[in-house]
């Protein structure tokens, strides 16, 4: 099983804080042969040496552990998928700009070269004249400027939405949560129509990880009143602070 607090301390170094409270404090603190040693609020290891930070509980830094924390790195995952897209999409608009700005040449280019290929095709038995392929980009070139203009347009602002989703999943944004649900929501029945038409391995892939992590967004963070609501998400996250364990230590001893 994956240790995600030792991971993300081997990444990010440990987060100790040593609290003014005394009886916190002592919580928190370890004398060593080689010197004193405060307890990481992430992964709970003693690390020789002074704290990164002090002062009154209450303002710890927030450090997520357990739960969150492995949330936290879904979350990034997800990011990192939506950034992706974004880059796929952005390629996309750049090259119907370029289909735009080209296209006669490059119909006139088309047109001399299929014949040429003719022969080739033969060979290995494919049928020019059905192909999916050649029939698309002779429609491609059928299309007015303005239809390609808005086409790049579209992609475009498809990219800007997924931009917009993975900054707010990589900050662990509670607004990027919301507008992850809602715009992958929007998107998925033409997902659907798209696997009525035709299903292959990249369409039935995306369409399943955009619906789980929608069902797992608006369940694990308590979206839009579910599971508890925003509430009980807020107490959740606080109760899983280290700080609160052993505050609520010191209270039950």
């Amino acid at each position: 099983m994956v240790n995600f607090a030792l991971r993300s301390c081997g990444l990010r170094g440990h987060a100790t804080f040593a609290p003014d409270e005394p009886e916190l404090r002592e919580r928190l603190r370890a004398d060593t042969p080689v010197g004193e040693a405060w307890r990481c609020l992430r992964c709970e290891t003693f690390v020789v040496g002074p704290p990164k930070g002090h002062g009154p509980a209450d303002t710890a830094p927030e450090v997520p552990r357990g739960r969150m924390l492995r949330d936290r790195t879904i979350m990034r995952v997800l990011a990192v998928e939506r950034l992706i897209r974004a880059v796929v999409f952005v390629a996309l608009a750049i090259g119907v700009l370029k289909v735009r700005s080209t296209r006669s040449q490059l119909q006139d280019a088309f047109q001399k070269d299929v014949p040429l290929m003719r022969p080739l095709a033969d060979q290995i038995g494919w049928n020019m004249d059905d192909s999916r392929i050649i029939r698309t980009i002779d429609h491609a070139f059928s299309l007015s400027a303005t239809t390609l203009m808005w086409i790049a347009v579209g992609l475009a602002i498809y990219a800007l939405i997924e931009l917009i989703e993975a900054v707010g999943l990589w900050l662990t944004q509670r607004w990027g949560e919301y507008f992850a649900v809602i715009a992958t929501s929007v998107f998925l029945p033409l997902e659907v129509y798209e696997l009525t038409e035709k299903v292959t391995v990249l369409r039935l892939g995306a369409f399943l990880i955009n619906v789980a992590a929608v069902i797992w967004l608006l369940w694990s963070k308590r979206l839009f009143g579910i599971n508890g609501g925003g509430a009980a998400y807020r107490a959740e996250h606080h109760t899983e602070s280290l700080l609160s364990v052993e505050r609520a230590g010191l209270a039950s001893s």
